[in-house]
């Protein structure tokens, strides 16, 4: 009988993970690891990024211009490039998924040197942007702190950064091990 609900209970758990990968894929996923590494980033937050700003869709354009996976606005994806030595650049390259990601991981490990490598600073910048998160610190208007994201201005940016958090435990709870 233990036996019997010992497998009852592992087969749950596998149907859990199937499931879980169905609702939270991962594709792009050797791209996402070789830029990830490169930059000294976790590949699972990347994933947590792009299923939050794009849901994985190459095409996608916000309301602003942001545009392809990790919803990179053009302005931002010119700066990149330029710091990068990339002579070639053109905004409808960010909807080539392996461009889009090499700018975006590269903005990401900027802005992870700019906010001394702490994550959540880091998700609001690249959300709400680099200057009005200085701001809100220098004006004491949010502490940096996780357990204050409330206290963030932007109420965009508040739920990116939660929305991003919890994408970043799935993807690490399925893809992780």
């Amino acid at each position: 009988m233990r036996l019997f609900f010992f497998i009852l209970t592992l087969l749950a758990i596998l149907n859990i993970d199937h499931l879980g990968r169905l609702i939270y894929p991962f594709p792009y996923r050797e791209t996402v690891m070789e830029y990830a590494a490169g930059r000294g980033l976790d590949p699972y937050l990347v994933a947590a990024v792009i299923k939050t700003e794009s849901n994985f869709n190459p095409r996608a354009t916000s309301r602003r211009g942001a545009r392809g996976l990790m919803q990179v606005m053009p302005e931002t994806g010119t700066w990149a490039a330029e710091k990068m030595g990339l002579p070639c650049y053109h905004p409808d390259l960010l909807y080539d998924p392996e461009f889009n990601i090499r700018i975006g991981t590269w903005y990401l490990a900027d802005l992870y040197r700019t906010f001394n490598r702490d994550t959540i600073l880091v998700l609001a910048a690249y959300n709400g942007g680099q200057g009005n998160v200085q701001k809100w610190l220098e004006q004491q208007r949010w502490t940096g702190e996780k357990s204050k994201l409330d206290q963030i201005p932007f109420a965009e940016t508040r739920e990116f950064v939660r929305k991003v958090l919890w994408n970043y435990q799935v993807y690490r709870y399925l893809y992780g091990r």
